[in-house]
């Protein structure tokens, strides 16, 4: 049984990656390119917004509508 993953720090990068540390104390990296150009993500092109990411109940979030599942992002991001 795999217990839910918690992001513990993050940190946005240029080229719109971030890095995430997990309460394992991993560190992976997530490219978030992919998503810039689907649905709500689209606010993530702008720069000062994207820097704005923190830390939302053991996962990221920017604001009230645009989060991320911890879990997701653990199995979908590379490791450092």
């Amino acid at each position: 049984m795999s217990f839910m993953k918690k992001i513990i720090d993050v940190k946005p990068l240029e080229n719109y990656k971030l890095i995430l540390t997990f309460d394992n104390n991993e560190k992976k990296i997530k490219d978030m390119k992919p998503y810039l150009e689907k649905g709500i993500f689209k606010k993530l092109k702008d720069k000062d917004f994207f820097k704005q990411v923190k830390i939302s109940f053991g996962t990221i979030a920017w604001d009230d509508e645009l989060e991320l599942c911890a879990d997701s992002l653990y199995e979908t991001s590379d490791n450092i």
